[in-house]
């Protein structure tokens, strides 16, 4: 098995000794085979051990027996502590996925503090099966089919081409010590279920499971490969981003049946699942302007193209006093100055505007549906939102324009028009000079 594993290591992952590796070890028969595999094949090593605080006495003791084995073999030893119930209530996310967290989160750590090139986790054979089995049971993708990913930037899973039988065998022929976690014997979980349940009955329809699903997977990751190509091409000739948003064409969704699921694949990464996705290629054709929201992306239906940005947070109105010099909203910065009468200028991002016509405090804030103001060089009424459409105003850029008013009256469409009403005239003594800039904290 040494020599399969090295060889392995060397063929999967381009990684050959004295490579420096992290090794995720709990204390049980995988990691505990890991670590005397990485031993033995001459590599640079160092075991980061995990107290989850979730089984009393069965924490410490695992601890205790992974310390005691890196002191035997002088390999570095890291470990930790985390109070994952706690954790997990407070972000309102399962334990399992409140110690996957936190443990990977000081696995990345730990190894840019020491300098490790990869972390590697005790992963085999049979873990890749049952996580294939539960993600079809939630309505997983084609990647989640596969199983367990080989690798994930510097995360490696070595341990993938070994059945559990191959690993007690290994245990037992090199005097490997380790510990039962008694969790694992529990049904409750749903990934347990899965390994005493269900496991042994697609063993009994296949003995051979294990190998034909190696021979599956390789199948499956093949057509994966095939797929993001054809995908990339696709995302190549409608797919673009400008001004950090994300582009998409509306001609591509035409005459394709898996129109939803490259979309999809596009939006994933934003947050959106594919139940969303579904939902806006029905709205693809509807008037535009309608949103869909993932936790931190919005997703907008414009004219000819899907636009993909940041949610903009809503921002409290800044009052803006007499004798004020500065104001500031959102990433915006308003600088303020008062002066005679000005010559007005052509530029969008400076107001001058009759200063003994405005009351203050003035007002800046968002605009809002239903807005109104008489737009500079015309004479009547119109809605801003009318102005922002004539102006061919993205979907996107909507939702960052802002407003400045005087008592309930709008003076200036910030960025865009000033207001009739409040323009300078022949007989404006004093003008009130603002001028728009960006502004990064």
């Amino acid at each position: 098995m040494l020599k399969q594993f090295i060889s392995h290591l060397s063929d999967k992952h381009n990684i050959q000794a004295p490579a420096k590796v992290l090794l995720a070890v709990s204390g049980g028969l995988d990691s505990m085979v890991m670590l005397e595999l990485f031993h033995q094949s001459g590599f640079s090593v160092g075991i980061a051990h995990v107290n989850f605080e979730l089984r009393g006495e069965e924490s410490d003791g695992d601890e205790a027996l992974v310390k005691n084995v890196c002191q035997q073999k002088n390999i570095p030893f890291f470990t930790t502590h985390f109070f994952t119930k706690d954790y997990a209530n407070e972000k309102g996310i399962s334990v399992q996925m409140a110690a996957r967290e936190l443990r990977y989160k000081w696995f990345e750590s730990l190894a840019e503090e020491h300098n490790y090139e990869w972390i590697a986790t005790a992963h085999h054979l049979n873990d890749s099966i049952e996580t294939a089995v539960f993600n079809w049971t939630n309505a997983a993708s084609l990647a989640g089919l596969c199983g367990i990913a080989a690798q994930h930037g510097k995360i490696i899973r070595p341990l993938l081409f070994a059945r559990r039988k191959e690993l007690e065998d290994f245990a037992k022929e090199n005097s490997v010590i380790w510990r039962e976690d008694s969790s694992n014997d529990s049904d409750v979980y749903k990934r347990n279920f899965i390994r005493h349940q269900i496991i042994p009955k697609l063993k009994e329809l296949n003995p051979s499971l294990e190998s034909s699903f190696m021979r599956g997977q390789r199948k499956l990751q093949g057509e994966l490969s095939f797929l993001n190509h054809a995908l990339q091409q696709w995302k190549n000739q409608f797919v673009s981003i400008q001004n950090d948003v994300v582009n998409i064409d509306k001609k591509g969704f035409n005459e394709i049946d898996a129109a939803a699921i490259i979309l999809y694949k596009v939006a994933e990464p934003f947050g959106f699942n594919f139940d969303v996705c579904e939902e806006v290629l029905q709205a693809l054709h509807e008037q535009s302007g309608k949103r869909f929201l993932s936790n931190s992306y919005q997703m907008i239906v414009d004219r000819s193209k899907l636009l993909i940005s940041k949610q903009v947070d809503e921002l409290d109105a800044v009052l803006i006093e007499r004798d004020q010099t500065d104001a500031f909203l959102g990433n915006w910065h308003l600088k303020i100055r008062v002066g005679t009468k000005q010559v007005p200028i052509n530029d969008l991002n400076v107001a001058m505007l009759d200063f003994a016509r405005l009351q203050f405090p003035l007002k800046w804030r968002q605009w809002q549906a239903g807005d109104t103001f008489y737009p500079l060089g015309m004479k009547g009424s119109k809605k801003v939102s009318d102005l922002l459409i004539d102006n061919k105003v993205s979907l996107v850029d909507k939702t960052k324009v802002t407003v400045l008013t005087s008592g309930e009256e709008i003076i200036w469409v910030v960025g865009h028009r000033l207001d009739e009403r409040f323009k300078l005239s022949e007989n404006t003594k004093e003008t009130l000079i603002l001028t728009l800039n960006p502004y990064f904290t």
